[in-house]
């Protein structure tokens, strides 16, 4: 009982205190007697404070990030996306730009011989009965394609069609062995056959009629032209002379030429619709100044 007594007396003493303290302090403001007591007070107290704060905010950040976690990984999924679609546009445009430059070509070098073309792309690689060096190309009766009709690109000789749908077509490369195309060498009357030799389409095979004749390596042959312009127009560039080999005592002479079109890539190509009303002779062949045949 005194014991209760006494600390009601401890404890309203002490809140007396206070009270006269708190009073005299306020009243007095920056020239108060207890500004040190409220300094170290809010030292000890403000320390205080940010060490709580310190240990927790790596708790509250991380329950932050768990609490957004499926957001930011919608938006890293949203963000790839992007990325993706930017850069196959990027693809598609480059691609389209390559394009555009092989059609200009192709369409120069149509216009220099006096063909009529149909523009086609180039979409398998294929095989057909009796040939194994052919393509698909993306244009067909429909178009005005039909079989026996040449097919060029923008450098030169590409082969020749052997069959047509309504709306696709199949032609066989200058490359494949079972090939035959009437050639002539720049400059002259010389004539021979260009027979394809596989290589991948590296070289093909000139064997000239006239055994005397004079051929020699960097000889630039052209198509010598079929009656009425089937299978091949005269005039489209075919390649130049790599080697020539020695025949002796045969009734032909033989070399190996290197193609100007790169029967390896193909992608844009035109078929001759309507051959030219003369013959352009040399007149389609690459200026001798232009590093020619490159790949």
């Amino acid at each position: 009982m005194g014991e209760s007594r006494r600390a009601r007396l401890i404890l309203g003493t002490l809140l007396t205190v206070a009270l006269i303290i708190l009073t005299v302090d306020h009243r007095t403001g920056e020239g108060s007697p207890f500004q040190p007591v409220r300094t170290a007070g809010a030292w000890l107290f403000g320390g205080a404070e940010q060490v709580v704060g310190t240990v927790g905010r790596p708790v509250s950040d991380f329950l932050h990030a768990v609490a957004s976690a499926p957001s930011a990984q919608n938006d890293i999924k949203r963000l790839r996306a992007e990325n993706s679609r930017l850069r196959a546009g990027l693809d598609a445009n480059r691609l389209d730009a390559a394009r555009s430059a092989q059609l200009k070509r192709m369409l120069g070098l149509a216009g220099r011989g006096g063909y009529k073309v149909v523009s086609a792309n180039v979409i398998a690689r294929r095989g057909a009965p009796g040939f194994e060096d052919a393509v698909q190309l993306d244009a067909g009766t429909d178009d005005g394609v039909r079989p026996e009709m040449t097919v060029l690109n923008g450098d030169g000789l590409v082969g020749r069609v052997i069959q047509a749908s309504r709306s696709t077509s199949t032609a066989v490369l200058i490359s494949d062995r079972a090939s035959a195309a009437g050639a002539r060498l720049e400059g002259g009357e010389e004539i021979g056959v260009v027979h394809g030799v596989g290589e991948n389409g590296r070289l093909v095979q000139f064997r000239l009629l006239d055994s005397t004749a004079p051929m020699t390596r960097g000889g630039r042959i052209v198509s010598f032209g079929s009656q009425r312009g089937a299978p091949y127009v005269p005039g489209v560039p075919i390649g130049v002379i790599e080697r020539v080999e020695a025949t002796p005592g045969e009734l032909t002479r033989v070399a190996f030429a290197r193609p100007y079109a790169d029967l390896t890539a193909l992608d844009v190509v035109g078929v001759v619709v309507g051959a030219p009303a003369r013959d352009p002779r040399d007149a389609v062949l690459p200026q001798r100044g232009r590093k020619e045949g490159a790949r």
